[in-house]
């Protein structure tokens, strides 16, 4: 199939806004007051975690139907620590990011524990956001002054 490339495109509103547009959607991202946002949408961090349930929730089903697995009633729960001393230019030996991602997946099957095992292995391994968080991506910044 070779690569496919998504992309999207955002605008500053404010220092704690972005408006983000993925193809013909439009999604805000703000930071809470208590962090100098508006609370107009989640803020980016959480925006990451939605990402991941978003995509493990596609690729549960998809494994699920290649596997036979009956799979219904899907929760995904995703939640992460992160020290925000080095995003707000304090000192610290922490990392900007999250230290962790925990996420559970609740469903009902009537699969025996050992297809469900498999199932889930077979998800953590296939899902794109999981893999970007869990290696190392090159993500490279390039400044262009606006003329």
């Amino acid at each position: 199939m070779g690569n496919l490339t998504f992309s999207v495109k955002a605008r500053s509103e404010s220092p704690a806004r972005t408006r983000v547009t993925a193809r013909t959607f439009t999604l805000v991202v703000d930071e809470p007051p208590a962090l100098g946002g508006t609370d107009q949408g989640p803020n980016p961090v959480e925006t990451v975690l939605a990402a991941l349930t978003g995509c493990l929730n596609v690729v549960a089903h998809l494994v699920a139907k290649e596997q036979g697995l009956p799979l219904s009633d899907l929760e995904i729960e995703a939640s992460g620590s992160l020290n925000p001393e080095r995003f707000l230019n304090q000192p610290t030996s922490d990392r900007a990011g999250f230290k962790e991602i925990r996420v559970t997946l609740r469903f009902r099957t009537q699969a025996n524990t050992d297809a469900v095992e498999r199932w889930l292995r077979e998800v953590e391994s296939r899902c794109p956001v999981s893999d970007n968080l869990s290696h190392p991506t090159p993500v490279t910044l390039v400044a262009e002054r606006k003329t």
